[in-house]
């Protein structure tokens, strides 16, 4: 039997937050089925103690156990959508656990449940309670779960990664519902994620664990400003933060991956990729050690790094890699692009003769992108950036306005482009799972692209796909290996390996980095900033993350219901004044300082429906500095800022200014 988590030993409080980080394959999820007993049944708790409020849970029946299920431990998984039922309505879902779970009868659990979603600041709760989980959106169906969670009042909450999925501005309406609900409750908490802003700003203890193995445990103001084992200071270097961009200095990564279990040896498990590793490491395992009062360490060289003696990563300066490019020709242009969908009918409509609807995803947008350049496009779920970028390369036909390429008008049908105009723009999608074909090698992958779209003979190809394989540092023996012996950062490599196979002039990264541990996220933006570097090629970068946008993005723009409502240049991301909505959005990003106390811009309910837009500025329904009528009613004009920036918004930027920099100041920033 192959050992996921070993030696692991943790305390919470009644009413405190334990922070638990750490790259995917770490066992943090693991643990958590460990703690409920909801191992599968190929796992097994070998050893140890679980004690929970007197009771050893190891000692317990299975009946027993199910008993506690619900109603003294409960468990708010990553995605929402697949842990509620689709065919039941919310309203439903939520009772029958009052019932089950509490005694309630069907009244008093149907009263209970809209009290519950109104706890959790959902502002229709009947409408919602009568809904089903499609209907609502992904931070309404976690703020459902949550309401589940507290409605029996448990003891112990565990939250396994809650707001991984979400925008940055629900995440942070989720974190503060949470935090809120936390501190009434006074549960305790196990808050498992790999987001270590959301650390900083929710949890009390912090414990980091690293291939099954806790390596570093302490408050979270110390981890934060002394973290003593290498791991956590890997963990810590590789967040991009606002402000920081590419051409001052690339992220800090930490090489290789996490071992499996089967690869895990006798010495120091981390090791094999610590920059600080000495003989005794690799033959030696270091014992948890009190490194000051109320922490501890797993490390053989802790005392150094206390003393400041030693420190295993910092900023690698490199701006050769990520050097500034003068302002060149434009590459991508533009002008007045609209994407619409129409939707299908129900039979109901169709019987009626009811026109088929028509949603309107991109509205009117300008845009251009400069050789060489790398413009992000950021903005919440549903503002229409994917569909922008797929009318650009042809997955979706747009049905207005006209997209240049390097002089090259594009077709709307992909089916009418050239093969030198498909050449010419290649897309890295999301999820590297998806993207690659588990049937074929990651040498037929990359050989594709070679044969079809420039041409060349198998042996050339061949030669070609091994450079480009090196290219993306990974080893030459993937050359024959399937994707399933990846993991999600080496595929994602062999996916932007495949697009820039072809040396195209546009790449167009869509959330490339989103589902990636922030390790591994920073390796692959220093790999695509130095492949772009090489190719010369221009970029369109869209993330729902401002911090990775400013980092990589020369210029950002940022899309709101359709439309283009700022445009800057990404070095004047921390500067004032912003439109309203990057306002929001920048105040949303989670700071990994844990003394920054964040006011956050709460945005009051969802992105409009793309079947009907407000009149007017589109954003006026959600926005904090709303004017009145003149929004309600006149499309704002575009206005150009002190910095260069251009925003979309009826108050002028020194009126702008003045509010956000009073905004800043309440801060205490």
């Amino acid at each position: 039997m192959l050992p996921a988590v070993r030696d692991f030993s943790l305390q919470i409080f009644a009413g405190e937050t334990y922070g638990l980080v750490g790259e995917s394959g770490s066992g943090k999820t693991t643990l958590a089925h460990a703690i409920m007993r909801y191992l599968s049944d190929s796992g097994e708790i070998v050893g140890g103690r679980i004690d929970f409020d007197g009771r050893n849970l190891l000692a317990l029946t299975s009946s027993e156990i199910r008993d506690i299920w619900g109603r003294e431990i409960v468990f708010v998984p990553q995605d929402p959508l697949s842990a509620l039922n689709p065919s039941i309505r919310v309203g439903e879902q939520v009772a029958e656990g009052l019932r089950v779970q509490m005694g309630l009868s069907r009244k008093a659990a149907n009263t209970r449940t809209i009290e519950l979603l109104t706890e959790v600041r959902i502002s229709d709760p009947g409408r919602v309670a009568r809904s089903y989980p499609h209907e609502i959106s992904g931070g309404m169906q976690q703020r459902v779960m949550i309401a589940m969670a507290l409605g029996a009042e448990p003891k112990l909450i565990l939250l396994d990664e809650p707001t991984t999925s979400l925008d940055v501005t629900t995440q942070a309406a989720v974190l503060d519902l949470l935090r809120d609900l936390i501190h009434n409750t006074d549960a305790a908490v196990l808050y498992i994620t790999h987001n270590l802003g959301v650390v900083a700003q929710i949890c009390d203890r912090v414990a980091v664990l690293y291939a099954g193995e806790l390596v570093e445990d302490a408050p979270k103001e110390a981890l934060f400003e002394k973290p003593l084992h290498p791991y956590t200071q890997g963990l810590l270097a590789s967040v991009p933060e606002l402000g920081r961009h590419k051409s001052d200095a690339r992220l800090s990564s930490i090489p290789g991956r996490i071992p499996s279990p089967q690869e895990r040896g006798s010495g120091c498990i981390f090791a094999p990729r610590c920059p600080l590793a000495i003989d005794l490491c690799f033959s030696e395992r270091p014992r948890l050690d009190a490194s000051f009062p109320d922490s501890k360490v797993r490390c053989h060289r802790w005392p150094e790094i206390a003393a400041g003696e030693i420190f295993a990563w910092g900023k690698i300066n490199n701006p050769e890699a990520v050097a500034s490019r003068p302002p060149q020709e434009t590459a991508l242009q533009l002008k007045n692009v609209e994407v619409g969908y129409t939707l299908r009918q129900s039979l109901s409509e169709r019987v009626a003769g009811r026109p088929r609807r028509r949603v309107m995803a991109v509205d009117g947008v300008d845009l251009s992108v400069q050789y060489g350049e790398t413009l992000g496009l950021a903005g919440e779920s549903g503002s229409g950036k994917t569909s922008l970028a797929r009318a650009v390369v042809g997955l979706v036909v747009r049905s207005g306005g006209d997209i240049d390429l390097l002089g090259l008008s594009l077709a709307p049908e992909l089916s009418r482009r050239s093969i030198d105009e498909l050449r010419l723009a290649q897309y890295i999608f999301q999820n590297p799972e998806e993207a690659l074909n588990p049937y074929l090698t990651i040498g037929e992958t990359l050989q594709r692209p070679y044969i079809t779209l420039m041409g060349q003979l198998k042996a050339d190809a061949r030669n070609n796909a091994r450079r480009l394989l090196a290219a993306v540092k990974l080893p030459a023996d993937y050359f024959d290996a399937y994707p399933n012996r990846l993991s999600g950062g080496e595929k994602q490599r062999v996916a932007i390996a495949r697009a820039f196979a072809t040396s195209p002039a546009l790449l167009i990264a869509d959330e490339p980095v989103s589902s990636l541990d922030v390790s591994v996220q920073a390796s692959i933006l220093n790999l695509l900033s130095a492949l772009q570097v090489d190719a010369n090629s221009s970029m369109l970068f869209i993330s729902h993350d401002l911090a990775v946008v400013g980092f990589l993005a020369d210029r950002v723009a940022i899309m709101y219901a359709g439309q283009i409502v700022e445009v800057t240049d990404s070095k004047a991301l921390p500067a004032l004044p912003h439109h309203p909505y990057t306002e929001a959005l920048l105040s949303a990003v989670p700071s990994i300082d844990p003394a920054t106390v964040q006011q956050v811009i709460q945005l009051e309910g969802d992105i409009p429906s793309q079947q009907a837009f407000p009149s007017g500025c589109r954003f006026h329904p959600r926005c904090p500095r709303y004017l009145g009528d003149i929004c309600r009613t006149v499309e704002p004009p575009w206005q150009v800022t002190e910095t260069g920036s251009r925003i979309r918004c009826h108050i002028s930027p020194d009126d702008l200014r003045a509010a956000q920099k009073r905004g800043f100041d309440n801060e205490g920033g």
